[in-house]
């Protein structure tokens, strides 16, 4: 039995067993989609290939396709997050991971590019790094992938189209600016993105996208250098209709293998441009009710013609892993926002 938080008043989200849904593909990080031409479109990416897959809906079947990523400056990438232009031109966000950074090791820092599609995803072109940590790789790291780097990501609009705001996860520099951090680039600038992302620091967005300074949102509790992290990681942001406001699903990272899956979390904010506005998150899905340890990425899957991975409203999919065994629900608190969602543990 899923141990979630019973009913109560002060309750804005819960989780319900149903049948489970698959994504079409392998997923192994945040699968944006999108709608186009009354079709919903989906990335999904392990490193390489890079899917597109589409349908009618997430309950109806799927056609894949592999995307020509030729146009490509870096490899392997994963696509984390996605936008449709008005005029049908696609802007996407990748996170990459560079190889041969420590000899004969496998470890790596990932970074944060952009790219755009002319053609609704089957080929994308590369725009160019734009988020990348300016503290040098720990090649004493012991969580087992990351020596440091930006990455493990998602991207949403505010409802003024002014800025995109990236909310990614800092595995570099000391331990008290790692953990779940932001930064946002200008609507206006979206087609030409390099140096034009800043992060925010200390109650400023002045920081540069490549190398900048970092204040947490969530800072780790332990950090990344550790065999057993306790960090907040991965964050998957949408706007809720419903709730008129923002929600973040956070996996949380405790204990040995260092990715360990200790709980999913929710956090609530009604302002973007605020980071320090975010609630403090409080759990969704517990432990004990996770199947692997490894099962990453919560994300949701909003329902109808303009339901996606950053729009939804009261009732929608919850995937975790590529799968959803659940429906989330999310409830007012009244006429104010109360400070988070379930259990805290």
């Amino acid at each position: 039995m899923l141990a979630l938080a019973a009913p109560m008043a002060a309750q804005e989200a819960q989780l319900h067993w149903v049948d489970d849904v698959q994504l079409p593909a392998e997923a192994d990080g945040n699968s944006p989609a999108f709608w186009w031409d009354g079709q919903l479109h989906l990335f999904t990416s392990i490193g390489w290939p890079l899917k597109l897959s589409r349908s009618a809906g997430q309950f109806y079947p799927w056609t894949t396709i592999e995307v020509d990523t030729t146009g490509m400056r870096h490899h392997p990438t994963w696509v984390e997050g996605a936008w449709m232009d008005p005029d049908g031109i696609l802007l996407g966000w990748y996170h990459h991971e560079p190889a041969g950074m420590i000899e004969e090791s496998t470890l790596t820092a990932p970074k944060i590019g952009a790219l755009i599609s002319i053609d609704q995803g089957r080929s994308v072109h590369d725009l160019g790094l734009i988020l990348d940590a300016g503290d040098p790789p720990d090649p004493l790291a012991a969580n087992g992938f990351f020596i440091g780097g930006h990455g493990d990501f998602s991207v949403v609009l505010d409802p003024e189209r002014s800025h995109f705001y990236f909310f990614f996860t800092n595995y570099s520099g000391p331990e008290e600016t790692q953990g779940v951090c932001v930064a946002r680039m200008a609507y206006a600038d979206r087609f030409n993105p390099e140096g034009k992302v800043f992060k925010y620091h200390e109650g400023e967005w002045k920081e540069p996208g490549i190398g900048g300074r970092v204040t947490p949102i969530f800072p780790a509790r332990r950090g990344w250098v550790n065999r057993d992290p306790d960090c907040f990681w991965g964050p998957s942001v949408h706007w809720n209709t419903y709730l008129n406001t923002f929600v973040m699903l956070l996996n949380r990272a405790k204990g040995e293998p260092g990715w360990s899956q200790h709980g999913v979390y929710v956090s609530y904010s009604r302002d973007l441009s605020r980071p320090e506005a975010w609630k403090q998150p409080k759990v969704l899905l517990a432990t004990e009710d996770i199947p692997s340890w490894s099962d990453f990425y919560p994300r949701v899957l909003g329902y109808g013609p303009r339901g996606t991975d950053t729009e939804a409203g009261k009732f929608a999919r919850f995937y975790l892993k590529g799968v959803s065994r659940w429906e989330i629900e999310f409830t007012r608190t009244g006429s104010g926002m109360e400070p988070g969602a379930g259990r805290d543990r």
